[in-house]
């Protein structure tokens, strides 16, 4: 089959291009999979659009959202019938569509569907087989007009998953499809419950010690030049940050689409928001998705109740 082709240009994200992808094939083959994979990759996505409805759609949402996948197959019914001519017609009018074809081996598709239980979409009267072979016959049409054929009997979850990307997708798409959460917090009000990674950084220099700073937060020059002025933090965040630049690419290969990394100190509106507010721009220089969140920063010095004093470093 031919490889996908130009999908032209249009004013998008870094890394992104116009795109509508029709995933289409049979029962069992993957297409909830691939759906998700899209999904997760920053595309608008609708599941079992019957094909009458697809040159609408198109002309609502394209190019108003730039990368959209729907998936049609034989869920839709006597409407799939018309899932050729649907097809035609969008791309006459010059859509960059590219249909994704699905497929899987009958003895495959017998050993998954035992496996989940799931009801064939053609099931009736007639035994599994029966079905699986009536669908193929269905599909003929749309296979024909496929871009893109992938036979999956091989394949596991995650290497169908590696493979839509390294068809579909450009590599800073792939890079903002990891999204970070950097969150600064206190330990005196407990550890943030959704991070996956959590760093204590009670050991840097305090200026909450200093009257003259103690107002003042991490998002705040002056205490950033406290914090970031001592060696013992200069050489922490060396480390940190090569700790940090040798895990997101190993995450992001693994299929994780979201990664949380909380920093947190004793009160969380000092130290933790100065590195957390360091770290978030050292990741949105290399290209990753990061949100920056200080749950503590706005919370009254005075909470933090008496502490003993802390020798000057």
């Amino acid at each position: 089959m031919n490889d996908v082709t130009d999908l032209g240009s249009a004013p998008l994200k870094p890394g992104h291009r116009p795109a509508i992808f029709i995933v289409t094939g049979l029962s069992g083959a993957g297409k909830s999979l691939a759906i998700r994979c899209f999904e997760d990759l920053g595309f608008f996505c609708v599941d079992n659009l019957i094909a009458p409805l697809l040159p609408q759609f198109v002309e609502l949402t394209f190019p108003r959202m730039s990368q959209v996948a729907v998936v049609m197959d034989t869920r839709g019914g006597t409407f799939f019938e018309a899932v050729g001519t649907a097809l035609d017609q969008i791309r006459e009018k010059g859509y960059p569509c590219n249909v994704l074809f699905l497929e899987a081996s009958d003895e495959v598709l017998l050993r998954r569907f035992s496996e989940t239980r799931r009801r064939h979409p053609l099931w009736g009267h007639a035994t599994l087989t029966d079905s699986i072979t009536l669908e193929r016959n269905q599909l003929a049409e749309i296979r024909a007009k496929a871009d893109v054929i992938i036979d999956t009997s091989e394949l596991t979850g995650k290497q169908l998953k590696e493979k839509l990307i390294s068809s579909f997708i450009l590599p800073d798409q792939v890079d903002s499809a990891l999204q970070v959460t950097v969150k600064s917090f206190g330990f005196k009000y407990g550890p943030p419950s959704d991070a996956d990674l959590v760093f204590d950084v009670r050991f840097l220099p305090n200026p909450h010690y200093d009257p003259a700073l103690r107002a003042f937060t991490g998002l705040q020059e002056k205490i950033q030049d406290f914090v970031l002025s001592h060696p013992v933090t200069l050489e922490f965040l060396e480390r940190f940050i090569d700790l940090t630049s040798f895990l997101m690419p190993h995450y992001r290969k693994e299929g994780k689409t979201h990664l949380g990394i909380a920093i947190g100190c004793t009160g969380g509106r000092h130290r933790s928001v100065a590195i957390a507010h360091y770290l978030a721009g050292f990741l949105n220089e290399q290209g990753y998705s990061v949100m920056e969140d200080h749950r503590d920063v706005d919370r009254h010095p005075e909470a933090y109740g008496a502490e003993p004093a802390q020798a000057s470093t």
